[in-house]
């Protein structure tokens, strides 16, 4: 079975079925608790270079915080980017990473997508 690396918050009952999918699916699933292991800007560009798509794609837009970083749709890529690296609330959850691909789960079902 393939090995998945999840970003993962426990707390997010949309995380929680995602791990559970993957290892119901029998992966090797190593988890990356990213509120507390946190990524760094550099880190953050390299997960968007492969989600693809807007980077505004891959944060929580409706976290309070958002607005609180006085970001909105007209911010820059890189305000945007510096604000995750900042306040890592601001990424979506959970980021399914496997064989090179990645893919945030919501829903949760789109995680074996790249498995």
């Amino acid at each position: 079975m393939t090995d998945v690396l999840l970003w993962h918050n426990p707390r997010c009952s949309k995380s929680r079925a995602a791990l559970a999918l993957l290892e119901e699916a029998g992966h090797d699933v190593t988890l990356r608790l990213y509120l507390s292991e946190e990524p760094d800007e550099a880190e953050l560009r390299a997960v968007h270079a492969r989600l693809g798509g807007p980077v505004r794609g891959m944060m929580r837009v409706k976290e309070k915080a958002y607005g609180e970083a006085g970001l909105d749709a007209e911010s820059s890529d890189d305000a945007l980017f510096a604000a995750m690296a900042a306040n890592p609330k601001l990424i979506e959850r959970p980021i399914a990473f496997a064989g090179g691909k990645a893919v945030i789960g919501r829903p949760p079902e789109r995680v074996l997508e790249i498995v």
